[in-house]
């Protein structure tokens, strides 16, 4: 597990994510406020007198954003030490339902099973988005060819009837050339995994098994940076960050009401909802009853001030809206419990339109 330790402004771990909001309950879907302290008055940054520990883990993608977040936090806040660990999105509900953890990480919501998980264990749980991100699809610099991909020929190469079959670059778009495809992606305990296999196949965990997977989207990045015929996909942050290495395949999704032809991930495309299907919101869940522990208390304040939404921005993913801030703080504040997803999928979920 990935221990907090230096301070993320470049993404020097490589570690990064994009968000939704809302406060769920872990023993049921039925959003309901349930008893306790609400968000404190006292500015972001000012608590004071404040110690313990915070435990947090969950996914590589919110990470930066955390690992952002947790740093700033105690340079005000010395006493306190927050350790935020990385074992996928899957991973991290896993300890969250056990109990082991406060805060956990989340590049999608919750599923049925993880909800009721929680509800077994009598984990009660407020759902809080913190960004946006946009999936992106990254290929070699010496890639020439597939500078913009379809959603056809993205499903073409991961679905899981192209296991074994779709092996090379011919096989994917006529005029490509002769040469091996070699893929690289998150493993199955991602969110990022659940959330493009449900975008790119229709649905999620569907994808072909014959590919380098792993948790830690870094042993991605170096896979496609040393591979001329990899593709791989990752969130935005990690591309950002290593933008210098990789290039990032514009996407065709067919629609265009979502603009014509390719668009290219970035901030733009994320905020003007161009980027489809791959650009999603991302979360935070905290558990209800870790809120009666002051310091949990001050640091889901000070993550979910809007005046902090700049450590958002530095590390590479799109801050929220005024709007949905405002409609966290107030989840957080009433400790609204109850998943505003019922377990389902975020694909083309608007934060503005359901919160």
């Amino acid at each position: 597990m990935k221990q907090s330790a230096t301070r993320l402004r470049t993404l020097s771990l490589g570690l990064a994510g994009l968000t939704l909001t809302a406060a769920l309950a872990a023993c049921n879907t039925t959003q309901t406020p349930t008893e306790g302290t609400g968000t404190t008055d006292a500015p972001a940054d000012s608590a004071s007198g404040l110690s313990g520990d915070i435990l947090i883990d969950g996914s590589s993608t919110v990470f930066p954003i955390t690992e952002a977040m947790a740093e700033e936090f105690q340079i005000a806040n010395p006493d306190t030490r927050v350790t935020v660990g990385v074992s996928g999105t899957g991973g991290g509900f896993s300890k969250f339902c056990a109990g082991e953890t406060d805060i956990s990480n989340a590049s999608r919501p919750i599923k049925a099973e993880e909800i009721e998980a929680c509800a077994e264990a009598g984990i009660e749980y407020v759902e809080i988005p913190v960004a946006y991100d946009a999936i992106s699809v990254v290929i070699s610099p010496e890639n020439d060819w597939a500078t913009c991909l379809t959603t056809e020929e993205l499903a073409t190469i991961w679905s899981p009837e192209s296991e074994g079959t779709i092996t090379n670059w011919s096989q994917v778009r006529e005029g490509f050339p002769d040469r091996p495809l070699d893929l690289y992606g998150p493993g199955t305990d991602s969110g990022t995994f659940d959330y493009f296999t449900d975008a790119i196949n229709g649905e999620e965990g569907a994808s072909r098994g014959d590919y380098t997977a792993s948790e830690d989207d870094n042993v991605v990045v170096q896979g496609v940076i040393n591979d001329p015929n990899a593709i791989g996909y990752f969130g935005f942050a990690y591309y950002e960050e290593n933008s210098d290495q990789l290039n990032a395949a514009e996407i065709d999704d067919g629609d265009p009401s979502n603009g014509d032809g390719c668009v290219a991930p970035s901030v733009a495309t994320v905020d003007d909802t161009t980027y489809q299907p791959l650009a999603r919101p991302i979360f935070i869940y905290v558990r209800a009853d870790s809120l009666d522990k002051p310091q949990v208390q001050a640091f889901m304040d000070f993550y979910t001030a809007e005046e902090n939404s700049t450590l958002v921005s530095e590390v590479g993913y799109v801050a929220l809206g005024s709007e949905i801030y405002a409609k966290a703080q107030e989840r957080l504040a009433s400790r609204t419990v109850g998943s505003i997803f019922d377990g389902g999928s975020t694909v083309g979920v608007r934060l503005s339109d359901v919160l």
